[in-house]
């Protein structure tokens, strides 16, 4: 007679690295302040390894603020979220500023454009 094996040993889960890159987009927005008005959401790309994720964020932020703190922010956030929701570890996560965007040169076109 076999042993019966207990249901939660049996089969195994994968979560595609697409779905992981979109947690962790979304736990970068919810880090961050806001996303710059003419700015495009974080993307996030992922490399997945059994139950290890390594994260690349690219975002845009408002000029001036606290870069550092930002993205430290981030990095923390992600590795939260991804570790709750998809139950990976987290070793790195790279965030990479794509560009700065700045209120004084916002308010300038506008000013051109009226």
């Amino acid at each position: 007679m076999a042993a019966q094996v207990a249901p939660g040993e049996r089969g195994a889960t994968r979560i595609a690295d697409r779905v992981v890159a979109k947690i962790a987009a979304r736990a970068a927005r919810e880090a961050l302040a806001a996303v710059p008005a003419d700015g495009a959401p974080p993307h996030a790309t992922v490399s997945v390894s059994h139950d290890t994720a390594r994260v690349r964020i690219s975002l845009e932020l408002d000029y001036p603020s606290d870069i550092g703190g930002q993205c430290g922010a981030v990095r923390r956030h992600v590795a939260q979220r991804v570790k709750a929701l998809a139950g990976m570890d987290v070793p790195e996560v790279a965030v990479q500023v794509e560009r700065l965007h700045s209120a004084q040169v916002r308010a300038a076109a506008q000013g051109r454009t009226r």
